[in-house]
């Protein structure tokens, strides 16, 4: 039995507003951004009032990094779920497949904005710093892993190797192919995990 079947309609019929009005942000943000999204936009998309949307998120604030600890939080499940068998370069792999996905299906980039505002409002988000703490150190612990093997460059320090993965999840290359290539969705995850892995010499 889920979470939500326990739940009374009330409390059901909110977790369900509540996750309307998450999509719709990552729609937003995917789109406008921190800085030209508003409350209203919010609002409007999900087809209710300012007021009923400040029930279930006191700010735009609140509801960005609600928005972006969903994100981690799919990130994380995602690793889990993987076959233990998997060798640690293929884990990174999987994750960087499914991190694009997303994206060219209208989430949002991986890494918020590189806007200072943006990271310090996510910095004072305990919620958000903890779960990023966690997958950073899943992910860095991949990285040494492949390296160990030989099948990451074990002369690159590891952080290069790591903040250059992260790069990946937020490249603008994946818009621009989706927009002016015309490739399928499938082609275009496939060439970014050819250049992620293997770069662009032959």
């Amino acid at each position: 039995m889920s979470i939500l079947s326990k739940l009374s309609f009330k409390d059901q019929a909110f977790k369900l507003r509540e996750s309307a009005i998450l999509d719709a942000t990552t729609a937003v943000l995917s789109t406008k951004g921190f800085d030209l999204m508003t409350m209203d936009d919010i609002a409007g998309a999900v087809g209710i009032s300012k007021p009923s949307l400040y029930k279930h998120f006191k700010s735009k604030e609140d509801l960005v990094g609600e928005a972006l600890i969903r994100l981690i939080d799919g990130a994380i499940d995602y690793l889990a779920q993987l076959d233990k068998a998997l060798s640690p370069v293929d884990k990174l792999s999987a994750l960087l497949e499914w991190a694009l996905r997303v994206r060219l299906e209208g989430g949002m980039p991986f890494l918020p904005s590189t806007s200072p505002h943006v990271r310090d409002m996510l910095m004072r988000n305990m919620s958000y710093v903890l779960r990023i703490i966690k997958l950073n150190g899943q992910l860095e612990a991949l990285v040494a892993a492949a390296q160990k093997t030989g099948n990451l460059n074990p002369d690159l320090p590891s952080d290069v190797i790591l903040f250059s993965y992260y790069s990946r999840t937020c490249d603008p290359a994946a818009e621009f192919l989706q927009k002016f290539s015309k490739m399928p969705h499938d082609d275009i995850v496939a060439h970014m995990l050819k250049v992620a892995f293997n770069g662009l010499t032959p």
